[in-house]
């Protein structure tokens, strides 16, 4: 599915009304370019599983994690300032899969298998800076082998 946004709130509406059908547990790969809009798409997965003030959803760039609750627990992940596998893996994956949502930023720098279904966001910025935002879910047995 690819989706063509104009403006912050069409890309919040679009994420929310993705994430209003979500039950609890998924996973969330964003990717894109500095500024490309990732965080807003964060904040509309947010809006959807009920958090009441989006404005609270920031990027935990220097937090690493940042954890809102809305239907359930939203653990949003940003990885921008991590480099090895190590500290990637050392979060503390183990802890959240299957009791929230998860929600990771710069997920191109995680090259392990989550066990789970995955949704994956990537967002480019058009030519007159609108967003192209493509939403492809795979399972992880297909996402690591090439």
């Amino acid at each position: 599915m690819i989706f063509t946004s104009f403006s912050e709130e069409e890309t919040i509406d679009f994420a929310r009304n993705l994430a209003k059908t979500w039950r609890g547990k998924e996973i969330a790969f964003l990717y894109g370019e500095l500024g490309s809009g990732k965080t807003v798409f964060a904040r509309g997965l947010a809006a959807g599983l009920g958090v009441k003030d989006i404005r609270e959803v920031c990027s935990p760039s220097f937090t690493l994690i940042n954890i809102y609750y809305g239907r359930c627990p939203i653990f949003h992940v940003d990885l921008y300032r991590l480099e090895h596998q190590e500290e990637i893996l050392d979060l503390g994956w183990e802890d959240w899969l299957g009791q929230g949502v998860i929600i990771v930023e710069w997920a191109e720098k995680i090259n392990f298998d989550l066990g789970h279904p995955i949704y994956h966001v990537v967002i480019k910025i058009g030519d007159q800076g609108e967003r192209e935002i493509s939403l492809i879910l795979k399972n992880s047995e297909n996402l690591f082998s090439g």
